[in-house]
């Protein structure tokens, strides 16, 4: 699995849980962490578990190694560490206060609305 199939993987994982507000980065050349990263939000505790554990399960059964996940017990900000895509799961409102995307506002945006319909 390259690295957009991966990516693709995990968003389509992440929609499948309704997650919401999806985005890309293309991390390429900006971090050496990863490829890309994918972040997004679930509104409760349960769903935000719920979103980072289908991303697990769907790269387990391509059979990619799921390298680390972190913070599935507190459900405010879990980190599946892919490889070359980290996916950044985060409780609403923990997302409004780290602001990833501010952060790491080099990275170009991906388009991956094709990708959820």
């Amino acid at each position: 699995m390259n690295d957009n199939q991966l990516l693709t993987m995990a968003v389509k994982a992440a929609d499948d849980k309704r997650a919401e507000d999806i985005v890309a980065l293309d991390m390429k050349g900006i971090s050496l962490i990863a490829e890309y990263f994918l972040i997004c939000h679930g509104n409760s505790d349960k769903q935000v578990q719920a979103i980072a554990r289908e991303i697990k399960d769907k790269a387990v059964e391509n059979g990619h190694d799921v390298k680390r996940m972190e913070g599935f017990d507190e459900a405010k900000w879990i980190l599946i560490d892919l490889g070359d895509v980290v996916a950044h799961v985060f409780h609403r409102d923990e997302r409004r206060y780290y602001n990833l995307e501010r952060l790491w506002g080099d990275a170009p945006t991906l388009n991956i609305q094709s990708e959820l319909t």
